[in-house]
């Protein structure tokens, strides 16, 4: 029973996949409550399903591109439950999460496309995709101006910057029950449960003391 779940972007989402199909699947309904929701969350769909964590036989966990914050809750989570349990986790680049909707679901683009979610600063992180979902470049953050396209756009940056992205297309997050199937059908690139940062987190350390003459 594989446990997946998502907190690069302001909301969270956790799947269960049974090694055949998703099981149960939640999104929280706040946003940028990651560490007041992801444990909540997990405890429902285990008990949608009448399962208890030690029925756990792996994790799925979405590394971004995404805010420092939302990624350390879900990662670090993650890790702990690995360890705890001991059990097997994989990474999946978020953007892919999205991107594996956009062209294997319900309404299948059809053609190459490219995804863009948040990446606030007026920024998106964006790669671009052929019509499997398999990454053909990318991701990157780029203003939305620098990277408007006519192509099909996944994802929520074509919700923000319609004028960028005009052909906006499902979905505008990624889910937990598509990221659950990544990993148990392979169907993306696993990494290592750590965070896919693209620039550096806005707080930084002080630097040295000055010297006083």
């Amino acid at each position: 029973m594989l446990l997946a779940f998502d907190t690069a972007t302001p909301f969270v989402t956790v799947a269960l996949h049974d090694g055949e199909h998703v099981v149960a699947e939640r999104r929280s309904e706040l946003r940028m409550k990651h560490g007041e929701q992801l444990a909540p969350l997990i405890e429902a769909v285990l008990a949608d399903t009448g399962l208890v964590r030690q029925d756990l036989t792996a994790l799925g966990v979405g590394v971004g591109p995404g805010p420092f914050t939302g990624l350390r809750v879900g990662l670090v989570t993650a890790r702990t439950l690995a360890y705890v349990l001991e059990l097997p986790v994989y990474g999946v680049c978020s953007l892919d999460v999205v991107a594996l909707e956009a062209a294997l679901g319900a309404a299948p683009v059809g053609t190459d496309f490219t995804v863009a979610t948040d990446a606030r600063r007026k920024e998106v992180y964006l790669a671009t995709y052929d019509d499997r979902g398999r990454r053909l470049a990318g991701p990157d953050v780029v203003r939305p101006a620098d990277a408007a396209t006519e192509v099909p756009v996944a994802g929520e940056g074509a919700v923000l910057y319609p004028d960028a992205f005009p052909d906006g297309r499902h979905p505008a997050l990624p889910s937990a029950g598509w990221l659950a199937r990544a990993v148990a059908e392979e169907l993306a690139e696993l990494h290592d449960p750590d965070p896919m940062y693209l620039r550096r987190p806005d707080a930084i350390a002080p630097g040295a003391p000055k010297r006083v003459s």
